[in-house]
């Protein structure tokens, strides 16, 4: 990974034109709200604490069933050819148009109507992420009562911070010395009064119900308050608790060097611990891991807040390709942490547990070599997945919104016109954040809800091929090599599309034996999103061979 970031990183860099004197539109068109020239060190936390969710976790963690060494070569190889480079032109095509959205980049490349796909999949996508990380943030809560506790502390004391900082003009540094203490006071908290819910009578599934509606009323707010109340300082905040969760991870990994017990490589086609089907490592593989190798969930970060605080081009690569590689350790990190048990342990394991409580039990017990207690250890990285949940909750929410209304922007762009009273009612921020919320309300409560992270993952790897599209079709037009970007976007095309088309025969033959109730909802859901791929890869082909 470190010769990647030196060696091919640079080459992407000369192949895209980086140029360290050009202004960034953090100057050009600075606003201090949105538009801020940003330190690349202060840069680089707010964009990883915002792309590393859960999937460098869950991913490889589910994805262990077929071998170690199938996870570490896709996750080592994904990152270094083509989810950081994914990462690495999203952020560079989007600083040169502006600082605008990935999707109104695809406009100038494709037209309105190519804009208007790609932003209804990229609102498809953010919802299963709503979606699916509600499940895992309810789930973590009902696991571990003591992460309920300090979560709802961590959201009240970002919000105590954003408003003394920038509302009472508290000095920042004396703000971080006093609030980051109390941050790392809110996991003792967890652990000495847990917030369990089963004290009021509540049966675990009860419990989680609760969590969940909980959660997504967190989202419509976090979603529709200024963001210096809640999204800044919580960003600013997590960073500390991500840090040192993986330096904890690294540190108890090289102290306890655990054997790893797990096949390297489990066959061409592996039963699923879970849902009891035969799961093809062919394309199954390369969508469970997605975030930790490569991610379309990224591209909307990238170009909805990370564009308009890069203060220079030559900050790109460490921010965008170096977020990368970083978060492809996390993902390594997340393997070791099951990967010392034996096959039967970790397929025992996988149906008794989340994924995101075996990541942390597995780190827990390495960092008891460094002195730390298992269960507090357990606590801490639990707090620290859940910020890290909670985080891209919050932030998929406002980009869902951000999408839903840029979708019912003109054509070509600008304000929503007064005349248009209908679509400014659309437009408004409570009722683009409502139908977000409510969307992803229906399917978690779906009777399809456990079957989510991989239609979730297929989607968001499927977007990443769309996104290379957008940069391959500018690369074509600007002269440059077009390889690097054409080649990634055609196993991603390939990979994502197989694992849809699978997907759906699975979902259809569960709603033929069962009913509607078993598969319908996700047979659906996966049929809108390959008609939308199959749409926008026709149409990117016709405006190619225009070359308009």
């Amino acid at each position: 990974m470190a010769a990647a970031y030196v060696l091919y990183g640079r080459f992407v860099g000369r192949v895209l034109g980086i140029d360290t004197v050009r202004e960034t539109p953090a100057h050009t068109l600075r606003d201090d709200v949105d538009y801020v020239p940003t330190r690349p060190s202060i840069l680089f936390g707010h964009h990883f604490a915002s792309i590393a969710g859960a999937g460098p976790i869950v991913g490889p963690v589910l994805a262990a069933q077929f071998g170690w060494l199938a996870v570490a070569l896709w996750v080592v190889l994904g990152c270094a050819f083509i989810g950081a480079v994914h990462d690495f032109a999203v952020l560079f095509l989007s600083v040169r148009n502006q600082g605008r959205s990935i999707g109104t980049i695809i406009e100038s490349l494709m037209g309105y109507w190519g804009r208007v796909l790609f932003l209804l999949f990229c609102l498809a996508t953010l919802i299963l992420v709503i979606a699916q990380f509600t499940i895992l943030v309810a789930g973590t809560f009902v696991s571990a009562p003591a992460v309920a506790t300090a979560s709802l502390l961590f959201i009240a004391l970002a919000a105590v911070f954003g408003t003394l900082v920038y509302r009472k003009g508290i000095n920042f540094v004396l703000a971080s010395a006093v609030f980051v203490p109390l941050m790392f006071g809110g996991v003792w908290l967890g652990t000495r009064w847990p917030l369990d819910l089963a004290r009021f009578g509540l049966t675990p599934e009860s419990a989680r119900g609760v969590w969940t509606v909980v959660l997504l009323a967190y989202c419509f707010a976090a979603s529709v308050l200024p963001v210096w109340m809640l999204l800044q300082p919580r960003d600013y905040l997590n960073s500390y608790l991500l840090y040192v969760m993986i330096a904890l991870g690294v540190a108890g990994i090289f102290v306890a060097a655990p054997a790893v017990n797990l096949p390297a490589f489990a066959g061409w086609r592996v039963a699923n611990p879970r849902s009891g089907l035969t799961d093809p490592v062919l394309p199954m593989l390369f969508v469970t891991i997605a975030c930790g190798a490569c991610s379309g969930f990224h591209a909307l970060v990238a170009s909805g807040t990370t564009a308009k605080q890069v203060a220079s081009e030559r900050h790109l690569r460490p921010v965008a390709y170096g977020g990368m590689l970083v978060e492809g350790l996390l993902a390594l990190v997340a393997l070791i942490a099951v990967a010392w048990m034996t096959q039967g342990e970790y397929a025992d394991a996988l149906k008794a547990q989340s994924e995101v409580s075996l990541f942390a039990r597995g780190l827990a017990g390495f960092s008891v070599r460094l002195g730390v207690p298992l269960e507090a250890g357990v606590v801490f990285v639990s707090l620290a997945l859940a910020a890290f949940l909670m985080t891209t909750l919050d932030t998929a929410t406002r980009l869902a919104r951000f999408t839903w209304q840029e979708l019912l922007l003109p054509r070509g762009g600008g304000e929503v016109p007064d005349r248009a009273r209908l679509r400014s009612v659309f437009a408004n921020s409570y009722t683009a954040t409502g139908v977000a919320v409510a969307v992803s309300a229906a399917l978690v409560f779906s009777a399809g809800a456990k079957g989510l992270w991989p239609l979730f993952a297929s989607a968001n790897q499927l977007l990443a091929a769309l996104a290379l599209l957008g940069v391959t079709l500018w690369l074509v037009r600007n002269g440059k090599r077009g390889l690097i970007a054409f080649l990634p976007m055609v196993f991603m095309i390939t990979v994502s599309g197989l694992a849809l088309m699978n997907l759906f025969w699975q979902n259809i033959t569960k709603w033929r034996a069962g009913g509607f109730a078993d598969g319908g909802v996700l047979t659906l859901a996966t049929l809108c999103l390959i008609a939308l791929a199959l749409a926008l890869v026709v149409f990117a082909a016709l405006r190619m061979r225009r070359r308009d």
